[in-house]
C-alpha cells in the first residue's frame, strides 16, 4: 500500500507551480495525491498517468477544498488507502483583480474562502494525523499580496494576508509537537499557460531568468520538508533577481 516514504498531498494542482510541486515531490519517493475541483478533474488524471509514467505515484482527487466535509474525507481516504500523510501542500491561488467599488460582496467571500479559509481546512485536517505522530510538514504558497495590498487586490491581498497568519499560527502550535509549518512568498511573475496567455516576451524573460519557473520554485518546497528540526525556517521568499521589491 503506498510508497515507503509515505504520501504527499499538494491542494490546489494546476499546470504550473502545484504540478510542479507534485513532480518534484513523486521524484523523491512520495506518493502524491493531487486535488483540484471536480471540473477539472480530467486535467489532472493526466497529469497523475504523466508522473506514473515517469515512474513515480500519483493519485488525482477531484474536492472542493473549502467544503470541510470533503477535506476530512479526503485526508481519511488517503490515510486509509494510501498510506501516512508526511507532506501536505496548500497551493491554492485566487489571484483576481477588482477595484474596491466593483468589488462585489460575493466575490470578497468567494476569494477568502478560496485563497485563506481552505487553507485552514488543510492545514486542521493535516495536523489532525501529523500531531499524533509528532512528524509532517505542513507547507502554504503565499504571494506578494501576503505581505501587502495593491491596487485593485483588496479581496486578493486580505486572503493571503490572512493565510500568512493562519500559517505563523499554525507554526508556533504545531512546532514544538514535531510538524514544520512553512510559508513561501511567490514574489514575481511564474512561466506558465496563464502568464505566456498574456505576455509575449516570455522566452526572452526565461533565457534571462527573469521568470520565476516553476519546477525552482518546487525545488525549494522539497528543500524545506528536508530541513533538520534543529534549524526549521517559518518563512522564505522566492523572486527572480531583477524583480524589484
Amino acid at each position: 500500500m503506498g510508497s515507503p516514504k509515505g504520501a504527499c498531498l499538494v491542494v490546489g494542482v494546476g499546470d504550473g507551480v502545484g504540478g510542479a510541486i507534485a513532480k518534484a515531490f513523486a521524484a523523491e519517493g512520495y506518493e502524491v495525491c493531487m486535488t483540484r475541483r471536480p471540473r477539472h478533474l480530467d486535467q489532472l488524471e493526466a497529469l497523475a498517468a504523466e508522473i506514473r509514467e515517469r515512474g513515480g505515484a500519483a493519485r488525482a482527487y477531484g474536492v472542493d477544498a473549502r467544503q470541510e466535509a470533503e477535506m476530512i474525507g479526503l485526508v481519511d481516504r488517503i490515510e486509509a488507502a494510501v498510506g501516512p500523510l508526511e507532506v501536505v501542500v496548500f497551493n491554492i491561488g485566487a489571484n483576481v483583480r477588482f477595484g474596491l467599488v466593483e468589488t462585489t460582496a460575493q466575490v470578497f467571500s468567494k476569494v477568502w474562502e478560496m485563497a485563506c479559509f481552505a487553507g485552514f481546512l488543510t492545514a486542521r485536517e493535516a495536523a489532525r494525523v501529523m500531531v499524533p505522530r509528532g512528524r509532517g510538514t505542513i507547507l502554504f504558497t503565499g504571494a506578494s499580496a501576503s505581505l501587502r495590498g495593491k491596487d485593485g487586490f483588496s479581496a486578493f491581498a486580505s486572503a493571503k494576508a490572512g493565510l500568512r497568519a493562519v500559517a505563523q499560527s499554525a507554526a508556533r502550535e504545531l512546532g514544538p509537537k514535531g510538524v514544520h509549518v512553512a510559508h513561501v512568498v511567490v514574489d514575481g511573475a511564474i512561466d506558465g499557460v496563464f502568464t505566456r496567455s498574456i505576455r509575449e516576451d516570455v522566452q526572452g524573460l526565461l533565457d534571462r531568468d527573469e521568470i520565476l519557473k516553476p519546477a525552482e520554485i518546487a525545488a525549494n518546497y522539497v528543500w524545506l520538508h528536508g530541513q533538520p528540526r534543529s534549524a526549521w525556517t517559518h518563512e522564505i521568499d522566492l523572486r527572480p533577481h531583477s524583480e524589484t521589491w
